[in-house]
């Protein structure tokens, strides 16, 4: 356990840092597989919206780092190629 008043309060940033991240990866994740069913269900207006939204998160985790902005590339080509598919 720290001892200094300094590392105290880096563990305790860390902790809520820690759960902030989580909660946002895990919403990230959700919102694609919302996105993946919409596409998949072939309807076209759910599907934009649900691509977009997803667009959305993917972006603002690359903006925070919670994902390499390469892999927030990735993952928004394969959900935009699966939605020109639907069209």
């Amino acid at each position: 356990m720290a001892n200094h008043k300094s590392s105290i309060k880096r563990n305790r940033q860390t902790v809520v840092r820690t759960e902030r991240n989580r909660a946002e990866k895990s919403r990230m994740k959700t919102v694609r597989k919302k996105a993946i069913a919409a596409i998949g269900s072939g309807d076209k207006d759910a599907a934009a919206k649900a691509a977009s939204e997803f667009s959305s998160v993917v972006d603002k985790a690359a903006k925070r780092n919670l994902i390499h902005p390469n892999k927030a590339a990735n993952l928004k080509s394969k959900t935009a190629k699966a939605l020109a598919a639907i069209a």
